[in-house]
């Protein structure tokens, strides 16, 4: 029998019993999976429609790819609010919902790349098996270590304008940022990949496993965009 009153029940994951804590973890690993699962049908159904492809391939040309970034954040910041403040479950997963449509629809362009222009969807996978084992292995630092990386969030938030500056600049100067700003958007996911995964150990609610989940996908798809970009720049020489 549950004693604890409601306010209890909304009490901070390191507040709880360890069991109800390996819970917390789980549905939230579970809703990443989920997240990965949906990302892949929807992509696949969105590279399955010609026209959805023409439309995604034509907004990566010059400052209309920045609309598209902008609407991406956009959806991104709502996502999230809803996955955070809502107490209706089915609010957190229509931001889910969101979320992973708005990463598939972005993820057009660089997916026909890699399938079309270059002919080697094994990129594809080769950067998901990657991505998974920096993934796994960023995780486990977390888990084992118990250390609260909450201190990196202010390097990632200047880290990610300094690279929203630098892909402005790129657009507006005509130079490609080349490998090593990909290499540097990788360690930038992975420091985010620890924050929020610290955050699933110390800083959310009991009952914020979607937001959680949420939060924990951006960041393994920001990690999965640039590992895939470093493979197709060899896979391009």
């Amino acid at each position: 029998m549950d004693i604890r009153t409601p306010l209890d029940q909304n009490l901070m994951v390191n507040q709880v019993s360890a069991t109800e804590r390996a819970t917390f973890i789980r549905k939230t690993y579970f809703h990443v999976a989920l997240a990965v699962l949906g990302f892949v049908i929807v992509e696949a159904i969105f590279l399955s429609i010609p026209a959805l492809v023409k439309i995604g391939v034509s907004m990566t040309q010059g400052w209309t790819w920045l609309l598209v970034l902008g609407g991406f954040m956009f959806a991104t910041s709502m996502a999230e609010r809803w996955a955070m403040n809502s107490s209706d479950k089915g609010a957190q997963y229509g931001a889910l919902a969101l979320y992973v449509a708005a990463q598939a629809f972005i993820f057009i362009p660089l997916m026909y790349m890699a399938i079309a222009v270059l002919g080697q969807p094994a990129l594809i996978m080769q950067a998901g098996i990657i991505t998974l084992a920096l993934f796994t292995g960023l995780s486990a630092v977390v888990f084992i270590s118990g250390k609260d990386f909450s201190f990196l969030r202010s390097a990632i938030t200047i880290g990610g304008f300094i690279a929203l500056g630098l892909i402005v600049a790129g657009i507006a100067f005509g130079f490609n940022l080349g490998l090593w700003f990909s290499v540097a958007m990788v360690a930038l996911a992975g420091a985010s990949i620890l924050y929020q995964t610290s955050n699933i150990v110390h800083h959310y609610r009991s009952d914020q496993y979607v937001a959680a989940s949420l939060g924990l996908f951006g960041s393994l798809m920001l990690m999965f965009w640039y590992v895939l970009q470093i493979l197709m720049s060899f896979s391009g020489d």
